[in-house]
């Protein structure tokens, strides 16, 4: 039996370490990637009830597997209104301070699963608002 320190398996590591990471990449660059979703504009009326946006969710095929690393979201309200703001997974919300912004509130989630936003007036609002260009970039491993 040779020795780890046997010149022969000294010289072939390289070209076993070589292989070995050239046969994992396809499976490494597969369980990463990102899918991006819209969803049609929310008409928010009330502050005792959350309005639901359209299931925001991966392209068919896209994700095979995978958890959510990170999400990017956006959103656009009238100028001067404000707005109580969530982005939900089916096993999680995470609270959207802005109408833009960057969030691993979510990291670990299923990258599969569909997402919405959800909007309430702030208490004592009594004009609805319209909240348009809903968007998510969902970034997975």
């Amino acid at each position: 039996m040779r020795r780890l320190n046997d010149p022969l398996i000294l010289a072939m590591a390289p070209a076993l370490l070589l292989a070995l990471l050239l046969a994992l990449a396809p499976s490494l660059a597969a369980a990463a990637g990102s899918w991006v979703a819209n969803a049609p504009s929310v008409r928010v009326v009330m502050a005792e009830r959350e309005s639901l946006s359209s299931p925001l969710r991966p392209p068919p095929g896209s994700v095979h597997e995978g958890e959510i690393h990170s999400i990017v979201w956006r959103f656009v309200q009238p100028p001067g209104s404000a707005l109580n703001a969530r982005l939900c997974h089916a096993h999680r919300c995470m609270p959207l301070s802005a109408a833009r912004g960057q969030s691993q509130a979510l990291a670990g989630l299923p990258a599969d699963a569909a997402l919405r936003f959800h909007f309430s007036l702030l208490p004592g609002q009594r004009r609805a608002v319209r909240v348009e260009g809903l968007q998510v970039i969902v970034n997975y491993r």
